[in-house]
C-alpha cells in the first residue's frame, strides 16, 4: 500500500506510474510485488525524478516475509528507511509527536505497552482528530487501510462533523 501527500496530479501521476511498473514486474516475475519490493520501486521512481521531482511525499506499508508489519518512508526525492511508525502530509507534524510518545516510547521510562490492533485504530483515529482540530488542511474523512496476514480491509471515519 502507498499512501502519499502533496500535490494532486503528482500524486495521481505517480500512483499511475507505479501501477504500471507494478504490473510490469508481476508479468515479468509471475508474482505479486512484496512490500520491500514496492519500496525499492518507489525510491527508484522518484530518484529519476530529482531533477524535476514529484511533490509528493509517501509512506509505503505492508508486510514483509516474515508476516510483520514493514513501514517506508520517504523523502521528495527518493531516499528512504524502514520505521516503526511514519506520517506524510499537512498533519505530519501533529501526528509523529503523538506516536513518537506512545508507539515509539521515546524519552518514557515505563513498559512499553503493547497496542492491540483494536488500540492501535483507535490511537490513529484520535491522531487524525487531533490533527484535524489543529490544522485546517488535515481533511474531513480518515480512510484507514488495515493490512493483514488475512488481508487488506478499509474503514472510513470522519473526522469532522460540520
Amino acid at each position: 500500500m502507498i499512501c502519499t501527500g502533496g500535490c494532486y496530479t503528482d500524486v495521481a501521476t505517480l500512483h499511475k506510474l507505479m501501477g504500471i511498473r507494478a504490473e510490469m514486474y508481476e508479468h515479468k516475475h509471475e508474482s505479486k510485488m512484496t512490500s520491500t519490493a514496492v519500496a525499492q520501486l518507489l525510491s527508484t521512481t522518484l530518484y529519476g525524478r530529482r531533477f524535476f521531482p514529484f511533490y509528493a511525499f509517501n509512506v509505503v506499508g505492508g508486510l514483509d516475509k516474515d508476516g510483520r508489519g514493514a513501514v517506508f518512508t520517504y523523502d521528495a526525492i527518493g531516499s528512504y528507511e524502514r520505521v516503526k511508525y511514519a506520517a506524510q502530509g499537512s498533519g505530519q507534524k501533529l501526528i509523529i509527536p503523538l506516536l513518537d510518545n506512545i508507539v515509539g516510547h521515546k524519552n518514557r521510562t515505563d513498559d512499553v505497552p503493547e497496542l492491540t490492533l483494536e488500540e492501535t485504530i483507535e490511537l490513529m483515529k484520535d491522531a487524525f482528530v487531533t490533527a484535524g482540530e489543529r490544522e485546517i488542511t488535515v481533511g474531513d474523512t480518515l480512510e484507514l487501510f488495515i493490512i493483514t496476514k488475512d488481508g487488506t480491509r478499509v474503514e472510513r471515519f470522519d473526522l469532522k462533523k460540520d
